[in-house]
């Protein structure tokens, strides 16, 4: 009678802690569940753009900047993770239309061109072409780009605005290149009299590169900067959202003045 009463007890506590185990696993689950419901957006950039996307290997590997810092604040408040997708920036457009990544953040202007295949967000910042040349041969307005040679990065709005200053009568030579060190190195090393890319971006460089020098172009158009997505992507205007709000609570201005008051480009 009491082996039998012994057995009785013996399996009334293993059913509990069966039970335990089991409502352990489920809240487990549960929370796992909830980490894995956090959906994971893919970012697709040219980390070559600083102080907007670029690699600092001083301090490691991974892709810094302006923009980065906008991608990570917006997915935070949309309750997304974000995988950034280094390419050349002319394979950009195509990586979207082909859904290889979910938007683009790369300081891309929303030219009509592009919005043929890619919807924008709203602009979120605002920037100037620039001329650079060497400070020994300095290049101050378009006009004097004639018989020149004048690098432009390959699909960016510059090698638009170099063509447009070729056709308006200005006879010199357009050459591209997919990368702006790429295009830094060709200028320095004299195969190149002229680049134009964009103010925010020469104005690092010209910083830490005395023998450069930099002239604003005449801005005819805006030259902002917005986040591309796939055509009806529903991310358009949860992004738009979030950069309404970023402007309205200060923080697009934050990170402008950490981006764009310092030194970035070694």
């Amino acid at each position: 009678m009491k082996r039998n009463w012994l057995v009785g007890l013996v399996g009334l506590l293993l059913a509990i802690a069966l039970v335990a185990c089991g409502a352990s696993n489920e809240d487990g689950a549960s929370n796992g569940d909830t980490k894995e419901s956090k959906e994971t957006l893919v970012m697709g950039t040219s980390a070559d753009y600083p102080p907007f996307e670029y690699i600092d290997s001083s301090k490691g590997d991974d892709i810094i900047g302006f923009d980065v810092d906008i991608a990570n604040y917006i997915a935070d408040e949309l309750g997304y993770t974000i995988e950034i997708k280094d390419m050349d920036f002319s394979g950009l457009i195509t990586a979207l239309s082909s859904e290889r990544v979910d938007f683009v953040l790369a300081g891309m202007t929303p030219t009509e061109e592009r919005k043929e295949n890619v919807d924008f967000s709203e602009i979120y910042y605002t920037a100037n072409h620039m001329i650079v040349s060497s400070a020994s041969n300095k290049i101050t307005a378009p006009e004097e780009l004639e018989g020149k040679k004048v690098g432009v990065q390959l699909g960016s709005i510059q090698e638009d605005k170099a063509n447009e200053i070729k056709d308006g009568g200005v006879g010199m030579e357009i050459i591209t290149l997919n990368r702006i060190p790429e295009l830094i190195q060709e200028l320095k090393s004299g195969r190149y009299d002229a680049i134009v890319i964009e103010d925010t971006v020469a104005n690092g460089y010209l910083k830490s590169n005395d023998d450069l020098s930099g002239e604003n172009l005449p801005n005819t158009e805006e030259a902002g900067s917005a986040v591309a997505f796939p055509k009806d992507s529903e991310l358009t205007e949860e992004f738009n959202n979030v950069i309404k709000e970023m402007k309205e609570n200060g923080k697009m201005d934050e990170l402008i003045e950490k981006w764009f008051a310092q030194d970035t480009v070694e």
